[in-house]
């Protein structure tokens, strides 16, 4: 059985399990804006590639899954916080594991 949240649901723990490492890298989340120029292309052309692939019919949204919630009338507003939470993630374990990198050679 669905739930109508489980696609936020998915999002919201990928996020929570990767907050831990703010304080292992070097801060994403206090450089919010050089995140957002990072985050933004991605967002903007899978945003478009997403459109373009729901109109013609090759893919869509398990309507049990998501809110119902559409952006522009065409992608759950989960499809779009995936484009952001996902690269964030990323970014996240990016730097945690180059922040932690660097101590690694100092020490050994």
């Amino acid at each position: 059985m669905r739930s109508q949240y489980e696609y936020l649901a998915v999002l919201g723990v990928c996020v929570l399990i990767t907050m831990p490492l703010e304080w292992m890298g070097r801060g994403v989340y206090r450089r919010a804006p050089e995140l957002a120029r990072a985050i933004a292309p991605v967002l903007v052309v899978l945003a478009v590639w997403d459109v373009v692939a729901v109109l013609r019919g090759h893919w869509s949204f398990h309507p049990g899954a998501t809110t119902g919630w559409l952006v522009g009338g065409v992608l759950p507003v989960e499809e779009i916080l995936f484009f952001v939470a996902i690269p964030l993630c990323a970014v996240l374990t990016y730097e945690a594991v180059r922040g932690r990198s660097g101590r690694w050679s100092r020490n050994g």
